[in-house]
C-alpha cells in the first residue's frame, strides 16, 4: 500500500516540478528569442549606418536566427530532461520521508490491534472452553457451578484489567493530547505512590526505604504517581519476601534522577532491551515467580516518562536485583537528547 502511495506521491511531485520547469523554459525561450531578434536588428542598423554610402541592401540573417532557435530549444529540452531525472529521484526520496511517520503510525496501530487481539483471545478462549465443558456435564451440581462462576469472575477481572491498561496505553499513543503541567514536589509524588504499593509490600514483609531530596519539578502529578506505582509494584512483585527496596532521588544537571533498586530475581541480559516493549514478558521471569500479567506496565511507564521529555532505563543481573532509573527535567521545555 505504502509503495504505491510513495510512487503516486512521487508522480505528483514530478508533475508539479515539470509544469513549473516547462513554464520557466517557455518564458526563458521567449525572452531570449526577443533579445536575439533585438540584437540582430541593432546590429543591422549599425551596419547600415556604416554602409550608407553603398546602395546594396543588408541581408537579414534569418538562418542565424533559426539556428539560435533550434539551439535554444535543444538546450532547454536537455535541461528539462535533467530536471525530470533529478527531481524524480529527489521526489521519490522526499515521498518516502513524508510517508515514513504515517507508515510508522499505521504499523504501530496494526501491531497494537494484533497484540491486543492475541492477548484478549487467550483468556476468552479459556473462559469459553470452561463454560462449554461444564454445560455438557449433566451431573453439574451447585458447588461446581459456584466454583465455575467464581473462576469466570476472576478471568473477567483479569480481562477488565487488561482492557483498562490497553485504554490507558491507547491514550498515550495519541500525539494531540493537551496536558496541564504544574509545579510539584517529587516527595509528594513518591509518598502517594508508596502509600498505594505499601499493602502489597507488607504482605511480603518488604521494607521500602526512601532517600530523598526536596526537589520541585514541572509535571503532571497523577501521571508521575502512576509511573512510580508501576515501577514500585514491579519491584515488589519480583522481590522475594523479607527483602528491601531502595528509592533515591537527587538533582543532576537540571534534571531529577529517581532510582528504584530492588533485591529481586533480576532480568536476563537477553530480555533487558525488550522490557519496555508492549506485551513483552520473559518466560523465565514468569516461570520463576508465577506472577500473572500482560507486560503493559513498563510500556505505560515509558510513555509517561516520554510525555515529560525524560528517559527511563534499567540495569539488572539475574538473581542480583534490578535498578530502574528515571531522569526527568525540572522544566518540561528541557529536552533530553
Amino acid at each position: 500500500m505504502f509503495k504505491s502511495a510513495r510512487l503516486t506521491l512521487t508522480a505528483w511531485y514530478l508533475a508539479i516540478i515539470m509544469v513549473i520547469s516547462i513554464a520557466f523554459s517557455l518564458m526563458i525561450y521567449r525572452v531570449l528569442l526577443i533579445e536575439v531578434i533585438r540584437f540582430e536588428r541593432a546590429q543591422r542598423v549599425r551596419i547600415e549606418r556604416r554602409m550608407q554610402f553603398f546602395n546594396s541592401p543588408i541581408p537579414v540573417s534569418l538562418e542565424l536566427i533559426e539556428e539560435i532557435k533550434q539551439r535554444l530549444i535543444f538546450r532547454l529540452f536537455m535541461v528539462n530532461i535533467g530536471i525530470m531525472v533529478i527531481s524524480g529521484g529527489l521526489g521519490y526520496f522526499l515521498a518516502g520521508r513524508t510517508l515514513k511517520p504515517i507508515k510508522e503510525m499505521v504499523d504501530e496501530q496494526n501491531r497494537f490491534i494484533s497484540d491486543a487481539s492475541h492477548e484478549l483471545r487467550t483468556p476468552l478462549t479459556s473462559l469459553k472452553s470452561a463454560m462449554e465443558v461444564h454445560l455438557r456435564d449433566k451431573k453439574l451440581n451447585i458447588s461446581q457451578a459456584r466454583k465455575l462462576i467464581s473462576d469466570n469472575i476472576n478471568d473477567v477481572n483479569k480481562l477488565e484489567k487488561l482492557t483498562d491498561a490497553l485504554l490507558v496505553l491507547s491514550v498515550y499513543q495519541k500525539t494531540n493530547q493537551n496536558y496541564e503541567f504544574t509545579k510539584l514536589k517529587i516527595n509528594e509524588v513518591m509518598k502517594e505512590a508508596m502509600h498505594k504499593v505499601n499493602p502489597l509490600a507488607k504482605k511480603k514483609n518488604i521494607d521500602i526505604k526512601y532517600y530523598s531530596q526536596n526537589i520541585e519539578i514541572t509535571g503532571i502529578k497523577q501521571k508521575l504517581v502512576d509511573l512510580m506505582v508501576i515501577i514500585l509494584d514491579n519491584a515488589v512483585k519480583y522481590t522475594p519476601r523479607d527483602k528491601n527496596i531502595e528509592i533515591t532521588t537527587k538533582r543532576t544537571d537540571g534534571y531529577v534522577l529517581i532510582a528504584v533498586k530492588d533485591e529481586g530475581i533480576g532480568i536476563a541480559k537477553k530480555d533487558l532491551p525488550f522490557i519496555f516493549d508492549r506485551f513483552y514478558r520473559s518466560e523465565e521471569g514468569r516461570a520463576k515467580t508465577n506472577i500473572s500479567g500482560y507486560g503493559l506496565g513498563l510500556s505505560i511507564a515509558k510513555k509517561i516518562v516520554e510525555l515529560h521529555n525524560g528517559k527511563i532505563n534499567a540495569k539488572s543481573k539475574e538473581n542480583a536485583g534490578s535498578v530502574f532509573t528515571v531522569l526527568l527535567p525540572f522544566d518540561k521545555s528541557n529536552l533530553i537528547n
